[in-house]
């Protein structure tokens, strides 16, 4: 595994972000099975007007790079949450590329951000859960905001989902959230989360980093500090079914 907690600050042009991104990946890529981005990378989490600003359809140029990428390396490739433009709305869309360069899974997030601004005003929320194989087993796919709504996992639980993949950009200052969460999630569906997040300032918010792999007893296997780097983690896919045999909480659902 090969997290790119990638540094996205409003002082830098979009196109030096997008190249430097595409090298981290590229590099990270050869050794690793599967790397994952963070959320809204590319304009910054907390920058929603230059989300609309730089949507692209699923087919756009950006991803179309990273397949490419992908196809190049053969693997998996989590391009993060980016932004969608789907007609006339905005979503906050993750795409999942197989290492054949083909587009295997697209998630909308779920629970938008915002209350009564921000993502909720400026974006549409998708519907659908998602779940598909990767090397980690069945994945299950989330964004963010989605992590402080358990039901969430727990319907992916139910589709097969053994980890789960989350791109973020959650800021500093409520960090310590993050990664409590993140365990709480790994704990209580005997599941990885593999959960990458951003890092530098948008829209005067400060994103916290602390990207982390979770084995499914709440261990944290890897943790990011809180600057721009590639955390690198080595996974056992079959830990999950182990774990859940072993300890069979989820038999005890009512």
């Amino acid at each position: 595994m090969a997290l790119v907690q990638l540094r996205s600050d409003d002082s830098e042009p979009v196109a030096d972000r997008v190249d430097r991104a595409l090298a981290l990946t590229r590099d990270a890529a050869g050794p690793a099975d599967l790397v994952v981005l963070p959320e809204l990378w590319v304009c910054g989490a907390f920058d929603v007007e230059g989300a609309q600003r730089l949507a692209e359809p699923v087919d756009g140029p950006l991803v179309a790079a990273f397949r490419s990428v992908a196809a190049t390396a053969g693997t998996w490739i989590h391009l993060g949450a980016v932004p969608e433009r789907d007609g006339e709305r905005t979503h906050n869309t993750s795409v999942v590329l197989a290492p054949d360069g083909t587009v295997a899974a697209t998630y909308r997030k779920r629970h938008l951000f915002g209350f009564d601004g921000g993502e909720t005003t400026l974006m549409t929320a998708g519907d659908d859960l998602v779940a598909l194989d990767t090397p980690l087993g069945r994945t299950g796919v989330a964004t963010c905001y989605d992590l402080r709504f358990p039901e969430q996992f727990r319907s992916l639980v139910d589709l097969g989902a053994t980890a789960f993949l989350m791109a973020s950009g959650w800021p500093e200052r409520r960090i310590e959230h993050w990664r409590v969460l993140l365990r709480a999630r790994a704990i209580e569906d005997q599941a990885w989360v593999v959960a990458c997040n951003g890092v530098g300032t948008q829209a005067g918010v400060t994103l916290g980093g602390r990207s982390a792999v979770v084995d499914p007893l709440g261990t944290v296997v890897a943790e990011a500090d809180t600057g721009e780097e590639v955390l690198v983690a080595t996974i056992d896919p079959a830990l999950p079914e182990r774990w859940r045999h072993e300890f069979p909480a989820l038999d005890d659902r009512r």
